[in-house]
């Protein structure tokens, strides 16, 4: 009775329970000193056992386990499992009982413990718990995943329990996790670097290749099932990456039945969709399938002032410029799974994806000579553009476990085929202050851009565990990646069309990586270790056909990882991790082809881009309290070859954007990461990082050099009001920053969301409201020594979005213990 008791006054019975690891929110600080926690286990015995998933016994590294004092249900220690499921916790003699609890898992009980100094340490066994919901004794359990689960080595963020989220696309869904930034081209950064391995259910994605991170616009919301952040990767992923790795996961089920679930999606400015994510399991197979429809209309405007001194003059240009982006989107992707036996899985699957946009913008251009009030002629210019993006990946994986637990061999082979055609009309017409054409004809100007990708992976890995707690890694990759660019500008004039210079080109880019790993890890007392180290052999080169020139080059290079863990009482553990990393330039990098749509200002590659390398030290700390939990980090990454965007302006005012190598950047950092659940009713969660950095390029040119601190805040506030009503409040601010040639402002934004369960609690309508005051802005100053320029730019005004979504013979959300009237 004491037991049950317990558990009710804790919300256990009678109500939903949604488990979290982690509700903590503004308890922003770094736990614990080590020496007390020594001193807090002197004299005490010690509880052991292992905590693994119920159906298939495989091990919950992670998971928490909490002694009670069976006489008054007083929580006395606590302590999380390691990546064997092992656990180990320090306590005074007496009668317990223990609650052990993971994400996804029904919490469960062990009675009956007696720890006396004649058994320590006492093994409790194996603790087997399950993921089903059911109802045991009038207690009605069922697992909710936390829309943020914490351990060392990364952070996982289950964005379907984001409101906000609903309706939105892949990049509307980075933009608000904790350490990612995203700007108005749709480029992502992480903890302030904006080198970031983006892949899709861990491998290369077409999504995120021709057109770089912005292509997950394609990607709608409802498809993804969680993002999960790997700031200090080990040697089993792929070198590539400053910042560290975002895997973006994908929804798929394997229960028995069909079942699945579908979204229907309105909102305002125009975006309508539709996705059904089914599976049908039976047996030894099981089919699955996702599809998206999708319709939008993206409305943007930019602002640009420049002065320009030559000769003693400043010449001032200003040019506003609003577009709308109409486009479909389709995606499709389906497979199958075939168990040859519990432990042999065959999966097949193929992905197919189209997007037709049209693009239409107006830029305006004011000309003044000494000041604003000395105008001296306007241009008008229009672009029009019609966008095709096909593209298709086809996967086979196999995966196979052993009898030894832990020990584990899986395969993948993946081919991507994409490409893209874009057909674009540009016309300007220039006009005299008073309003009167001027004597410089009209222009009508074309470019047409082909591109083509086709990549081919393999990669095979392998898990082997010795002793107790060791385990043995090792793995090879190869990718092989072909890109084409076909790139042409002509303009008509009273003789035809003709062709201009240096606008006109066909480019090929070459790159070829094999790589081979091998890793060791063990366990000693509270004590885990983990080595490893990556090779990586890369070829790239790239042709400009025209004009015959060839650029190939060749790394070979190595890249160890190091991770260390120790385990205190009190659910604390500590991690100190080392790893190397590479950014190499990609296609998009390193072709020299310049955007003309904005024919004053052009943005290009570059070919003789160099590769940037990053030694990454970090310090994580995890601690699980009561009612949430904290991971906070220290952080350090030294960078050679800094890859940086670097303006310069033309004597004509018209300014060129490239990628350039600089010297070195050391970014120093804390981050701080957690969730809270004051009241059943009230969760928090929550990141802040504090950073400097310090780059470095005067090996350049002496002005380019800077020495920034800066802070971002994430916040999201979910409110239970009734049973079957939630709402929530997500904030999000990035402070000023200084750039190597000027400063980026700062940036606020406010989200809102509320969502009501119907349908018997099969569906849940969802109405969103993302950057309320509409203030989602990016602003920059940016200085030369001939010029000074500011931006300000608005890739995507408010959104008002209303989403419904309905399950199929899924488990229903069960009404939830609400505060009914109480705001």
């Amino acid at each position: 009775m004491a037991i049950k008791s317990s558990i009710a006054a804790r919300g256990l019975s009678r109500a939903t329970v949604t488990y979290t690891f982690a509700r903590l929110g503004v308890l922003i600080m770094i736990i614990c000193g080590c020496q007390p926690l020594l001193a807090q286990t002197a004299n005490k015995l010690t509880v052991t056992g292992k905590i693994v998933d119920g159906q298939n016994n495989s091990p919950l590294g992670y998971a928490s386990i909490r002694l009670f004092r069976t006489a008054d249900s007083t929580f006395t220690a606590g302590a999380i499992t390691d990546e064997t499921g092992g656990f180990v916790v320090d306590i005074a003699a007496g009668s317990y009982y223990a609650l052990s609890e993971f994400i996804g898992y029904k919490p469960q009980i062990t009675q009956d413990i007696k720890l006396n100094g004649a058994n320590s340490p006492l093994n409790i066994g194996t603790i087997k718990i399950s993921g089903s919901a059911r109802t045991l004794d009038e207690v009605t359990v069922q697992a909710e995943k936390s829309s943020m689960e914490l351990s060392l080595d990364k952070k996982i963020f289950n964005v379907g329990k984001d409101l906000a989220n609903a309706g939105g696309t892949g990049v509307d869904i980075l933009t608000n996790i904790p350490s990612v930034a995203v700007d108005v081209e749709g480029n992502v950064s992480l903890r302030g670097s904006g080198n970031v391995r983006i892949l899709i259910d861990g491998k290369p994605s077409g999504l995120v290749s021709i057109k770089g991170a912005s292509g997950l616009q394609q990607l709608q919301g409802s498809m993804i099932e969680r993002v999960e952040i790997i700031t200090n990767p080990s040697a089993r992923y792929e070198a590539e990456g400053m910042g560290g790795v975002i895997n973006i996961v994908l929804k798929k089920e394997r229960k028995e039945g069909i079942n699945g679930s579908f979204d229907i999606i309105t909102g305002y400015p125009t975006n309508y969709g539709a996705a059904a994510n089914v599976n049908y399991r039976r047996k030894n197979l099981n089919f699955f399938i996702n599809y998206t429809l999708s319709y939008r209309n993206t409305p943007g405007k930019n602002y640009l002032y420049q002065e320009l001194y030559r000769n003693d003059s400043t010449f001032i240009m200003e040019r506003d410029m609003t577009s709308n982006l109409k486009g479909m989107n389709n995606s499709a992707r389906g497979g199958i799974d075939y168990y040859f036996n519990p432990k042999n899985i065959l999966t097949g699957s193929y992905t197919w994806r189209t997007s037709k946009g049209k693009r239409f913008s107006t830029l305006k251009y004011r000309d003044y000579l000494g000041s604003v009030n000395n105008l001296t002629s306007f241009t008008n210019r229009t672009q029009d553009e019609t966008e095709t993006e096909p593209n298709s990946e086809y996967s086979l994986t196999y995966r196979k476990t052993f009898n030894k637990k832990g020990q584990e061999l899986t395969a993948d082979v993946r081919y991507l085929d994409n490409w893209e055609d874009s057909d674009q009309y540009y016309r300007e017409n220039v006009y005299r202050p008073d309003g009167s054409p001027s004597d410089i004809p009209p222009l009508l100007q074309r470019a047409v851009n082909y591109e083509t990708e086709k990549q081919l992976l393999f990669q095979v890995d392998y898990v082997h565990p010795f002793g107790k707690d060791g385990k043995l890694e090792a793995g090879a990759r190869s990718s092989s990646r072909d890109m084409t660019n076909d790139y042409a500008v002509t303009q008509e004039t009273s003789e035809g069309w003709i062709t201009l210079p240096n606008l006109t080109n066909d480019f090929l880019y070459e790159e070829n990586i094999n790589a081979a790993y091998g890793i060791v890890g063990n366990k000693t007392g509270k004590f885990s270790y983990q080595a490893g180290l990556r090779a990586e052999w890369t070829g790239v080169t790239t042709e400009l056909k025209q004009t015959r020139e060839v650029n190939e080059r060749n790394y070979a290079n190595l890249f160890p990882s190091v991770h260390v863990t120790y385990d205190f009482a009190k659910q604390n553990a500590f991690q100190l991790s080392f790893s190397r990393r590479v950014r190499r330039p990609q296609y998009n990098d390193l072709t020299p082809f310049a955007t003309y749509s904005d024919n004053r200002n052009y943005w290009s590659g570059n070919p003789d881009l160099n590769p940037e390398f990053t030694n990454a030290f970090e310090f994580g700390h995890i601690k699980y309290m009561g009612k949430g939990s904290l991971t906070s980090s220290l952080y350090y990454r030294h960078t050679n070859g800094k890859i940086t965007s670097i303006r310069r302006v033309q004597e004509d005012g018209s300014s060129y954007t490239r990628p350039e190598n600089l010297g070195t950047e050391d970014a120093y950092g804390a981050e701080f990461t957690s969730s809270f659940t004051p009241y059943q009713w009230w969760k928090l969660d929550g990141s802040v990082n504090f950073f400097r950095a310090i780059t470095d390029g005067t090996g350049l040119d002496e002005d380019f050099q800077s020495d920034t601190y800066s802070w971002f805040v994430r916040m999201m506030s979910r409110f239970t009001l009734w049973k079957n009503t939630d709402v929530q409040l997500r904030g999000n601010y990035e402070a000023p920053q200084q750039t190597p040639q000027g400063k980026r402002k700062a940036l606020a934004t406010l989200d809102l969301a509320a969502s009501r369960d119907i349908l018997k609690n099969n569906g849940t309508l969802t109405l969103s409201v993302i950057d309320v005051f509409n203030s989602r802005k990016f602003r920059s100053v940016i200085e030369g020594a001939n010029f000074y320029t500011v931006n300000n730019s608005q890739g995507r005004r408010r959104q008002i979005n209303l989403t419904l979504n309905y399950r199929l013979h899924q488990a229903k959300k069960k009404p939830k213990e609400g505060v009914e009237g109480e705001f």
